[in-house]
């Protein structure tokens, strides 16, 4: 049995807050200079090097990428010999958003009830993803999600008989949908099977797979992957949604097990600030 302090989970919430938000990863980066290099557009490509720039003076000035610093989501996967000591773990985890999102001077943009809509001031609570795993360590995924782009997610409850073909017009109609609203060129997470929660959470899971990675996962998904990001592409949508061959930067499938009687589809679309990090204690 390993002992882990819930100060230091708090610690390196914080520390990831701050980082995320002013530092793009570098999956993210060399795909909008990918992006950049490949776009047809002359208007594409100024705004393709426009949010290049942005990336360097937000890192070098200590500026955040994008005025919206997100609701912080966070996916916890706990080994299952690590004992937590010193508090509660989802207390920790907050101190740790709280004291990033102060300290760091982020946006604040947390209310703590939807209907009545009084700002919490500090960014909590977070979103807070667990899972158990084998081991004795706590990996920490951080994904601060902006809501310009949360709000074009979709889910889609489909007959079995609709298929991939449903899929992938659920897809088509999700993007389509989204316009320019989601900030492109985006990511587009899709999560297919499980309930209707658990395919917005493989949605959500989705797109903190590093763009370009190719994991293990079903033929069919890596087939859809490369389709639907194909075709997205050619929807003209383009970076900023001003034209171009830039729409999407990547497409990331994740698929479960589902019942006989169902097929959900959720798409979560993110804009270019996929905002990602992990980090393992």
């Amino acid at each position: 049995m390993r002992e882990i302090n819930v100060k230091e989970i708090t610690s390196a919430i914080k520390e990831m807050c701050i980082t995320v938000n002013h530092d793009l990863s570098d999956d993210m980066k060399d795909a909008l200079k990918k992006a950049r290099e490949t776009e047809v557009s002359p208007v594409g490509q100024k705004v393709l090097s426009q949010l290049e720039e942005n990336l360097v003076i937000a890192k070098e000035k200590t500026i955040p990428i994008c005025q919206d610093t997100g609701m912080a989501v966070v996916f916890l996967e706990v080994g299952q010999e690590v004992h937590f000591t010193g508090g509660a773990i989802e207390e920790a985890i907050n101190e740790g958003v709280r004291q990033g999102y102060v300290e760091g001077y982020l946006r604040k943009s947390v209310v703590g009830d939807p209907i009545e809509r009084v700002n919490t001031k500090d960014n909590t609570p977070a979103v807070i993803h667990y899972s158990i795993v084998p081991g004795e360590k706590v990996k920490i995924t951080l994904a601060p999600k902006g809501f310009g782009s949360e709000n074009m997610s979709r889910i889609f409850m489909l007959k079995p008989a609709q298929g991939i073909e449903g899929v992938k017009e659920a897809i088509r109609t999700a993007v389509s949908d989204a316009g320019p609203n989601a900030c492109p060129p985006m990511v587009v997470g899709v999560g297919v099977g499980g309930t209707f929660e658990k395919a917005a959470l493989l949605a959500k899971q989705a797109l903190t797979d590093p763009v370009g990675l190719k994991t293990e996962k079903p033929a069919w998904a890596c087939a859809l992957e490369e389709e639907m990001l194909s075709e997205i592409n050619g929807s003209g949508i383009g970076p900023a949604g001003l034209g171009g061959s830039t729409t999407a930067l990547s497409v990331n499938v994740r698929s479960f097990a589902t019942h006989i009687a169902g097929l959900p589809v959720a798409v979560n679309i993110c804009c270019h600030v996929n905002r990602h990090t992990s980090k393992v204690l």
